[in-house]
């Protein structure tokens, strides 16, 4: 189930806002420049299924995603446990970075954690198959799938190198608790 909980970035412990309602989800995050939606598709796809499969089956909405946005490209990004390098990535994107483009995601499969830092508060987007999220450029945040990651999403880019990670050195997202597996949505075929 999508959640968003946000808190005050000097109080980890304590929520200010606390949610699985994908309307407020919406809400919350549209403040902060975030966007945010839940697609109900009839796309029904296995996590097995190739990069190809998948993007030709959404094709009709990539086409109105990547009209809307001005992005010019999609591709899928496929994270398991069983991944030989799961951990450095996690750890990579556990930092607290921007980017000089939008991070478009759309879950087909699995769960990933957005967290923003926005005007003095942590924003933790908990998204899962079916949510849409899109972080503005510069924003500052990090990502977290688990510590067993797993999850299938489409990106939405219009350069990639937009997406290189420029890293702030704040150590903030260390003071705000990791994903764990328990904590993760199940997968869903």
């Amino acid at each position: 189930m999508s959640r968003l909980t946000v808190f005050a970035d000097t109080a980890p412990g304590t929520a200010i806002i606390a949610t699985d309602d994908a309307t407020q989800i919406a809400h919350e995050l549209k403040a902060i420049g975030v966007r945010f939606e839940r697609w109900t598709s009839p796309v029904a796809l296995s996590p097995d299924d190739s990069a190809e499969t998948i993007l030709a089956a959404y094709k009709p909405y990539l086409d109105e995603l990547m009209g809307s946005t001005g992005a010019g490209s999609a591709d899928v990004i496929k994270l398991t446990p069983d991944h030989p390098q799961a951990g450095a990535l996690r750890e990579k994107f556990l930092s607290e970075h921007t980017h000089t483009e939008d991070e478009v995601r759309f879950f087909v499969h699995g769960s990933g954690n957005f967290i923003m830092h926005v005007d003095g508060k942590v924003w933790d987007a908990h998204c899962v198959q079916g949510d849409l999220i899109s972080v503005p450029a510069h924003t500052q945040h990090w990502f977290d799938a688990g510590d067993k990651p797993f999850f299938t999403a489409l990106r939405v880019f219009s350069d990639t190198s937009g997406w290189v990670a420029h890293f702030t050195g704040d150590k903030i997202s260390e003071k705000f608790p990791a994903v764990t597996a328990s904590e993760r949505s199940p997968a869903v075929a």
